[in-house]
């Protein structure tokens, strides 16, 4: 326990720039605090006291805004910057020294039933706002950007944007178009290019029946 909590301060002091030391860390970083307040929580999963596990993650989620459910599994070294409104639920599983930014959800999609959410490897980066969702799994050294929703695997040393996600770098390297397999098309803009198709139908035909 004592080794986590190190590597969580470690983790905070390299990627946030305003930490002036271990101390104002300690007492006054929500995600620090809700981190700390999960292990303890796992602490009383693993051996069965569920209730007094889901007590203390619920009194952390009052006190810091960040939702972490005690069975999940969280490696060393995670630091969630800011923090308010991240949810982090039951089966999802996050490998070593990550960074989750504000508003970020590692949930389920509703449709899976056990297994639910997403398993991150280690060195991952998930911009503010980003969902994961769903059993999938997000390799290692990978940066998610703010806003993504990612909703199939991303490979190791990846860089995904967009709605729903896709690589655009891989192994450092811009993605071309011989990896169709992994670029999707945004639904968002597909649905409001049908509506303007429909739109300028309209416009034609009540022209038309102007003339007449």
């Amino acid at each position: 326990m004592f080794r986590k909590l190190k590597n969580d301060l470690r983790v905070v002091r390299e990627n946030d720039p305003a930490a002036r030391g271990n101390a104002e860390i300690f007492f006054l970083y929500n995600g620090f605090k809700a981190v700390r307040k999960y292990r303890k929580a796992h602490w009383f999963y693993r051996r069965r006291m569920y209730f007094i596990a889901r007590w203390i993650s619920q009194r952390a989620k009052f006190r810091t805004g960040i939702e972490i459910h005690p069975a999940a599994t969280l490696g060393e070294g995670l630091f969630i910057d800011h923090g308010t409104g991240v949810v982090i639920g039951e089966t999802t599983v996050i490998g070593k020294n990550c960074v989750i930014y504000q508003g970020v959800t590692l949930g389920g999609t509703g449709k899976e039933t056990g297994k639910r959410h997403p398993t991150l490897g280690d060195n991952v980066m998930v911009g503010a706002g980003a969902k994961v969702l769903g059993p999938i799994n997000v390799g290692n050294n990978v940066k998610i950007a703010a806003g993504a929703v990612v909703l199939n695997d991303i490979p190791d040393n990846a860089t995904a944007v967009g709605v729903p996600a896709r690589v655009v770098r891989l192994e450092g390297k811009r993605v071309t178009q011989d990896l169709d397999q992994i670029h999707f098309a945004d639904p968002v803009s597909q649905a409001i290019c049908k509506l303007q198709i429909e739109i300028d139908h309209l416009q034609k035909r009540i022209g038309e029946l102007e003339e007449k």
